[in-house]
């Protein structure tokens, strides 16, 4: 099994810098209130190896350093690191192998988008911000047990779905999110709890008015091509 020591300093150097990358990400789950105790997870996959830096497991996250992430293979083996990597760490494994353009991952219980998927129910895109954010509704996947690919198969298998989405509810269990990078992942998080939130609140109002696709279209394609500094 090959050790961080067989890797050159390129990739040594770049694993320095994604750990502490990750590691500080942790703390923006907490900020916007997406995990409770040792819950959830982030993830960066390198671009000078087939490798990942991911949280290690049911580590509290006052206790989470640069030096406690956990770095391994995408067939999910450790490759450093003296803890053991999230229960999670397969699935995303899985995401990275399937999903080339993707490099940040992350999941979390978060109250409202959870609550979603307890019910197996897209979020409906009833706002101008999920047509930026999404391109439509935030898909529900499958019910898939923890421990292995299966949740990240259902991840791959719902967002071929959803191109445009990087968001999924892993039914009965919670969001998954995908980027360019982990920190675009934590938006994505950030985001996704933020419409669950506002779209249950206007349930209780009343029936969501729905957006036109091609409405929706047009949002995002703003959001993503004239939106922002480039």
């Amino acid at each position: 099994m090959a050790t961080l020591a067989d890797y050159g300093p390129e990739v040594r150097a770049e694993v320095k810098q994604v750990r502490e990358v990750v590691a500080t990400l942790h703390e923006q789950l907490i900020k916007w209130n997406l995990v409770v105790w040792t819950a959830g997870n982030v993830s960066q996959r390198l671009h000078t190896a087939d490798l990942m830096v991911i949280k290690p497991s049911g580590l509290r996250y006052e206790y989470l350093t640069p030096s406690s992430m956990v770095v391994c293979d995408l067939d999910g083996n450790v490759v450093d690191g003296a803890e053991a990597p999230s229960s999670d760490t397969a699935s995303h494994a899985y995401i990275y192998r399937h999903m080339p353009d993707v490099y940040g991952v992350v999941h979390t219980h978060s109250t409202y988008a959870t609550a979603w998927a307890a019910t197996g129910q897209n979020i409906p895109c009833g706002l101008t911000m999920m047509g930026d954010e999404f391109g439509g509704p935030v898909p529900v996947g499958p019910f898939r047990l923890i421990g292995s690919e299966a949740i990240g198969e259902g991840v791959v298998e719902t967002l071929k779905k959803y191109p445009k989405s990087p968001a999924v509810l892993m039914q009965n269990h919670g969001p998954f999110t995908i980027g360019k990078d982990a920190e675009a992942a934590v938006k994505a998080a950030a985001m996704t709890e933020e419409v669950a939130h506002t779209m249950w609140a206007a349930k209780q109002l009343g029936d969501i008015i729905p957006i036109s696709q091609e409405d929706i279209d047009k949002l995002n394609d703003r959001y993503t091509n004239v939106y922002g500094q480039h």
